[in-house]
């Protein structure tokens, strides 16, 4: 019960990774301000929890709304003793030559810029707790291409700075800042930025599950439950020592070439060495 009266705000709490931190949070003792647009998804996170959630409607690219949400948290309580600023989407899908500028200031808003202002609005009722402390949803588009869309991949990258200059900055109040950066997450981040119907967007989301199985050298599809441990890692006080960084959380799909970790799939050293052998027996 490492959150025994405690208060935690976790954004995207309706679904996911979200809802499974708030879950999470809220069995180990915490008082949780659960928010989300999806009002329907957020009653289900907290029918399901022990009773200790409590909904609140949030769009996170509206300042207001994210101020309004913790300084209820705050009012409510008497003060906000970790944030998760985990809200988020796919954002725009387009490539770098053909986004438009909405498109991309969508996707900014929405993924970076509100966990600049989850953080700036949660600060001064975080002050004094302590063990207070951030955690960001991050991801592993943000170490390279190929994980996602451009536009989503640099705003996750964009959070990883940003929790590490938020960290300095908020040293003086003792308020540690970390994010953590899932993989390949059985979710339903993929197929909800695709507005596919909901019959096509089940089947989707069975050949994600397959797939994600093969996708890494942890040979299972990662669930929001493995993130939701790695937040409530970072959040607890036995992250005392832990600031201004970010743990990975992806099954190895970061390690390496696939050739370096999957024994099909022949690298080119393995390639020339076979063209070798056969030389040989020629």
């Amino acid at each position: 019960m490492r959150f025994t009266e405690k208060t935690v705000v976790v954004t995207g709490a309706a679904s996911g990774i979200g809802r499974a931190a708030a879950l999470a949070f809220a069995a180990e003792g915490a008082k949780v301000y659960a928010a989300d647009i999806d009002e329907a998804g957020l009653a289900q996170t907290a029918a399901s929890s022990n009773g200790n959630v409590i909904c609140q409607r949030c769009d996170v690219t509206r300042v207001e709304d994210i101020k309004a949400l913790m300084d209820r948290a705050a009012a409510e309580t008497g003060g906000i003793d970790a944030v998760f600023n985990n809200a988020g989407a796919g954002g725009d899908r387009a490539p770098i030559d053909e986004i438009e500028p909405e498109g991309w200031d969508r996707t900014m808003d929405l993924l970076l810029r509100s966990v600049a202002f989850g953080i700036r609005y949660a600060v001064p009722h975080m002050i004094g707790r302590p063990g207070a402390a951030i955690v960001n949803t991050s991801s592993v588009a943000a170490v390279g291409p190929g994980y996602s869309p451009t536009a989503y991949a640099v705003a996750k990258a964009g959070v990883l700075h940003l929790t590490k200059v938020a960290a300095a900055d908020l040293a003086r109040h003792q308020i540690r800042v970390n994010a953590v950066q899932p993989g390949f997450i059985n979710t339903n981040i993929f197929t909800s930025s695709l507005e596919m119907p909901e019959a096509l967007a089940a089947q989707a989301k069975g050949a994600i599950a397959a797939m994600s199985q093969q996708a890494q050298p942890v040979a299972r599809g990662g669930q929001p439950d493995d993130i939701a441990q790695a937040v409530l890692y970072l959040a607890s006080d036995a992250a005392g020592f832990v600031n201004g960084t970010s743990l990975i959380v992806d099954g190895g799909i970061t390690i390496g070439p696939r050739h370096s970790w999957d024994p099909n799939m022949p690298g080119l050293f393995d390639a020339l060495q076979q063209m070798a052998d056969a030389g040989k027996t020629a």
